[in-house]
């Protein structure tokens, strides 16, 4: 069986953008999903990356053209500056890692949605609740996140969303294509 890992977490837009088609080129191949929500705040000071706020001006700028683009492009509505950004995606990371595996794509799906659609904030325990409830997830579990963000380490992964698929890393909602094609082999 194809067995891909998702390292991803649910404040990412580009995460966001790419979570439909990738859940859709899964099921097209059968291909199994490990969805492994990680840490980039731990990730990100080990492997070069900077957090949005800590980004030179020009970067920040073009960040938001280039979402701008991607929601037209696939006609996704895409909050581009929500309210409640950055926000804390821990808690509801950590969310989807209690989460039966089963369940967790459609639980990062509506948590994604919350954020980057509904412009809600993902931070808020009432709304974990309230979306953990739907998925019949009462809260988190912070070792297995934790745990994944290590093992995302180790992986050399860097960035949102990342999927590995034959231990090649395909980095980034735009990436999508290039991993269609390698589950086709």
């Amino acid at each position: 069986m194809k067995t891909i890992d998702y390292y991803m977490t649910p404040s990412s837009p580009w995460t966001y953008l790419g979570h439909r088609r990738f859940s859709e080129i899964a099921k097209r191949h059968g291909a199994h999903v490990n969805v492994k929500p990680v840490d980039f705040g731990v990730i990100f000071p080990q492997s070069g990356g900077l957090p949005l706020p800590k980004r030179a001006p020009q970067r920040q700028a073009y960040r938001l053209a280039e979402l701008k683009r991607w929601k037209d492009h696939l006609g996704i509505s895409l909050v581009v500056q929500p309210k409640f950004f950055p926000v804390d995606g821990g808690p509801a990371a950590q969310l989807i890692a209690a989460a039966p595996e089963g369940k967790r794509m459609a639980l990062a799906a509506d948590l994604l949605a919350a954020l980057w659609k509904e412009d809600r904030n993902l931070a808020d325990p009432g709304l974990l609740e309230e979306i953990g409830r739907k998925h019949g997830v009462g809260g988190g579990d912070k070792a297995k996140y934790e745990s994944y963000t290590q093992e995302a380490l180790k992986r050399s992964v860097f960035g949102a969303p990342s999927y590995v698929y034959n231990d090649e890393i395909f980095w980034g909602q735009d990436r999508l294509d290039f991993l269609d094609r390698a589950l086709q082999k």
